[in-house]
């Protein structure tokens, strides 16, 4: 089970994880979780799978295989290029106008799981994930890129900022979701969800 969870973190995750991350993730001991590693690394290699894990000193990331980088380079290639997709569009205008944002804050309002979207805003350069400091979750904002081919100098010169950074029904999602993370408001009752439905919208 330890390897399983191991593996699923790694495979959404955005970035590097330490082992010590993975450990306090799954709550095991950094000894069991460093050699459940070793065995899912051992593992890929022994069946030649398209999935590797990479270490680096104390950090691991799932990656593809060295044998499959010319395949995967070219499917990248017009996964970068090509026209964004509309679940990507949204997530971009997301983080764009609320950022910097948690992925589990920018699932909130879309109520869908982000992962491989915010990877591939990402790999594209429109997206990138800020450092902790301090926060033990990883945010997202837009990069300068992002704002160089949209000819702005600040995300606060797109159209309507201030009235779409403030939308109530976003902050209400965004006030909803915070507290369900601190385990607060069980008393209250459900929202209708044509409400909660408009609000995700």
């Amino acid at each position: 089970m330890l390897k399983a969870k191991i593996e699923s973190i790694l495979f959404v995750a955005a970035r590097p994880l330490t082992v010590a991350k993975l450990a306090e993730i799954c709550g095991e001991s950094k000894d069991k979780v460093a050699e459940a590693v070793e065995t899912v690394a051992a593992e890929y290699d022994s069946r030649a799978a398209g999935i590797r894990l990479v270490r680096h000193g104390d950090s691991v990331q799932m990656a593809t295989a060295q044998e499959t980088a010319e395949l995967v380079r070219e499917f990248l290639k017009d996964e970068t290029t090509g026209e964004l997709t509309k679940p990507s569009l949204e997530t971009l205008t997301i983080v764009a106008y609320r950022g910097p944002l948690t992925k589990a804050e920018i699932e909130q309002v879309r109520g869908v799981n982000c992962s491989l979207i915010l990877r591939n805003l990402m790999m594209r350069g429109l997206v990138e994930a800020m450092g902790e400091h301090g926060n033990p979750l990883t945010q997202y904002r837009v990069t300068m890129d992002f704002l160089r081919f949209l000819g702005l100098s600040s995300v606060e010169e797109m159209p309507e900022y201030e009235t779409l950074r403030s939308n109530e029904n976003v902050m209400r999602v965004l006030a909803e979701g915070e507290k369900e993370r601190r385990g607060e408001g069980a008393e209250e009752e459900p929202k209708a969800e044509s409400e909660k439905q408009e609000a995700i919208v």
